[in-house]
């Protein structure tokens, strides 16, 4: 089952499981792939073959999934099948704009007795039509379907696990840690190693001695939106 959100409002975002907006899929799929992506920067090293890596983000995950759409198999003459459009339209609404949400809707993925497995977007969709009756009405159908991970701003900073960043911090160093990377494990966001550097008095975010402390400053509001950790789960 597709559950499809229910809320009124762009940021009002809810589900009924016995809503009529969802949509039943009632073949499963013979796939169902999910990808996700991470992003490294090459930090040359002195006396290394391999630069190290520094994490700078991840990206949100993608889940590509084949749909079969079949009424040719019911009970109906054959002049009076059903098209296949009456099961598919519902999915093609996905990637149409929501009334006064002003996008298109945020759906869950649930298959079977499984709890949800996947939220997100449509962000693209083919249509194959395989089959049609002698008057050309389409009575199959396989829509591939691409969406991508979407979280609120809410369920982004309980995933986080942000470990109370809102208030200052002392740090450690380790031997091979920079600022970016240390701005990266905390903030999850390599990019505020400025504001590491600024409230220390640091000129070069790459000298930094092991054992020595720093402080972390704490994160301002909203900062943390729209950030995805590298340990997330889906």
């Amino acid at each position: 089952m597709i559950q499809v959100e229910v809320g009124h409002g762009e940021n009002d975002v809810r589900f009924d499981e016995h809503s009529e907006t969802n949509i039943e899929v009632k073949f499963n799929p013979k796939t169902l792939t999910v990808s996700r992506s991470v992003s490294w920067q090459s930090q040359q090293a002195a006396k290394r073959d391999t630069p190290e890596l520094q994490y700078t983000s991840a990206d949100p995950a993608t889940l590509s999934i084949d749909l079969f759409f079949d009424t040719y198999d019911s009970d109906k003459p054959i002049d009076q099948k059903d098209s296949v459009f009456t099961e598919t339209k519902k999915l093609l609404a996905l990637g149409a704009v929501a009334g006064d949400k002003h996008r298109p809707p945020v759906c869950r993925l649930k298959w079977g007795t499984q709890a949800v497995f996947f939220q997100g977007v449509l962000t693209q969709i083919d249509q194959n039509y395989t089959m049609f009756t002698e008057l050309g009405t389409p009575v199959r159908a396989t829509l591939k379907c691409s969406f991508k991970q979407w979280r609120s701003n809410i369920d982004d900073r309980r995933k986080q696990n942000l470990m109370s960043a809102d208030v200052a911090k002392v740090w450690t160093v380790r031997r091979g840690q920079t600022l970016a990377s240390i701005a990266a494990q905390e903030y999850a966001d390599a990019r505020r190693w400025r504001d590491i550097a600024a409230a220390n008095g640091i000129d070069d975010p790459l000298a930094l001695a092991p054992g020595s402390t720093i402080l972390l400053p704490p994160v301002r509001p909203g900062a943390a939106r729209g950030i995805v950790r590298p340990e997330d789960i889906l």
